[in-house]
């Protein structure tokens, strides 16, 4: 009976890189004379490769046929691991290659769609001036990918909107506040009257965030208040270049973070409209970083955003309160 440990004790001991590079590429050309042109070797040798895989796992892994190679379920169940190992080999051959060739090192840094907008457009490229010898390797995650990210010591900071809960070892220092905004073309009927009534906006189609956000939970208690349901686009996503794309070419409005639209809003692309009653707000954005072991890099990155966007003491104060809201 074959175990997963026995697998895994074969796998370390035996296994190699480019068992994984030939995996993938034949999956994805389906050809052995195509993976051996696309990775440098000769047909006998992926072949070779292949068998020597398939019997290291004491499994089939592809179907062969007359036009080549097809993967069988369970290479189809393979896959998705190996993409992951391979993706952290590059990864990992990147901050490699900064520290050697740079010599400051590297900073492996994610942050979300309004940190990223909000925050970090405006951050660093001043920071990639002034250190040049450091690498910024920036992902955008979102909510929970980010805690994951975090849990699983991933990255070295979180730029993004204050967890509801703050992961053991880690700490939250808030950058830049935030809150909602509604947003429409500087075109938008309601463009020039800035601040429309209930009525007015109840007229309006509207460009929805998935539910579950904080900004789509405050629209739906936004739009109880209108004298009717409003119309709302067809499309609903969180990816700012659909959001911004939609916006621009159409009379839409939008409930957003103010972070997420203020690289539009500064341009004019973007006009601000003002909501009849309170606006709701939403918790700062900030770094989450680790309590120690912060390499240097990564130290000196945090206080260059630390002294780029001094934060008014009354942010401070409210990124000390618990938090209950979805990260949006």
């Amino acid at each position: 009976m074959t175990t997963s440990s026995g697998l895994l004790n074969r796998l370390l001991a035996r296994g190699k890189f480019r068992h994984l590079q030939v995996l993938l590429q034949l999956a994805e050309l389906g050809s052995v004379q195509r993976t051996a042109e696309a990775i440098g070797m000769t047909q006998s040798s992926v072949t070779q490769t292949l068998a020597y895989l398939e019997q290291l796992l004491d499994i089939r892994l592809f179907d062969r046929h007359a036009r080549g190679v097809r993967p069988t379920p369970a290479c189809t169940d393979l896959l998705p691991v190996a993409r992951q190992l391979m993706l952290g080999l590059h990864s990992g051959a990147e901050v490699l290659a900064a520290r050697q060739n740079q010599g400051a090192g590297s900073v492996r840094m994610i942050g979300s769609a309004a940190a990223i907008h909000g925050l970090l457009m405006e951050a660093l490229p001043g920071f990639a001036q002034a250190h040049p010898a450091i690498q910024v390797h920036l992902e955008e995650m979102e909510g929970e990918d980010q805690l994951l990210a975090v849990s699983r010591g991933a990255v070295d900071l979180a730029v993004c909107r204050q967890p509801a809960v703050v992961p053991q070892g880690w700490r939250f220092e808030p950058l830049r506040a935030d809150g909602l905004v509604v947003v429409g073309r500087s075109g938008h009927p309601l463009a020039r009257a800035r601040r429309p009534n209930w009525a007015d906006l109840a007229a309006q189609v509207w460009l929805l965030l998935p539910a579950g956000l904080a900004a789509r939970r405050a629209f739906d208690d936004l739009a109880a208040r209108f004298p009717a349901p409003p119309r709302t686009h067809p499309v609903v996503t969180r990816s700012p270049p659909m959001l911004w794309w939609l916006l621009l070419r159409q009379d839409l409005l939008a409930l957003l973070p103010l972070n997420l639209a203020r690289p539009m809003l500064s341009t004019g692309q973007l006009v601000p409209l003002t909501l009849p009653g309170p606006t709701p707000g939403l918790a700062p954005i900030g770094i989450l970083r680790p309590t120690e072991g912060l390499g240097a890099a990564a130290l000196q990155l945090c206080d260059f955003l630390q002294a780029a966007m001094p934060v008014p003491a009354s942010v401070t104060a409210a990124a000390r309160r618990p938090v209950r809201r979805t990260p949006p």
